[in-house]
């Protein structure tokens, strides 16, 4: 399978709760068909005060992005900012991800 959304993307959600959301791929599960978005997604994770090698790490409450479906992002147009699908093409013997919305190649 080809991935056409990799880390450092702009995507905007187009459903769930943060529906319209444009955020930065963190990261990118490809095994389980999901994203990390910056900002998108957050959750709240209650941590108890622990002790690793030596170090103390504090308890408190720690914000994180959750992953979501891939399915629930799309790529962010260069050109004129909008959500787009991607269709990858060939030039000079290597793939190249296009917006097919405007035909704006994404990868430099």
């Amino acid at each position: 399978m080809k991935r056409k959304i990799r880390k450092g993307d702009r995507v905007i959600v187009v459903s769930g709760k943060d529906k319209g959301t444009v955020g930065e791929v963190i990261r990118v599960i490809p095994d389980e068909g999901r994203v990390v978005v910056q900002g998108v997604n957050l959750r709240i994770k209650h941590q108890a005060q622990t002790q690793s090698r030596g170090k103390t790490i504090p308890s408190g409450k720690i914000e994180f992005e959750a992953p979501i479906d891939i399915s629930n992002v799309m790529l962010v147009d260069p050109k004129d900012g909008k959500p787009t699908r991607v269709r990858i093409e060939r030039k000079d013997g290597r793939p190249v991800r296009v917006s097919t919305r405007t035909g704006t190649p994404i990868d430099k």
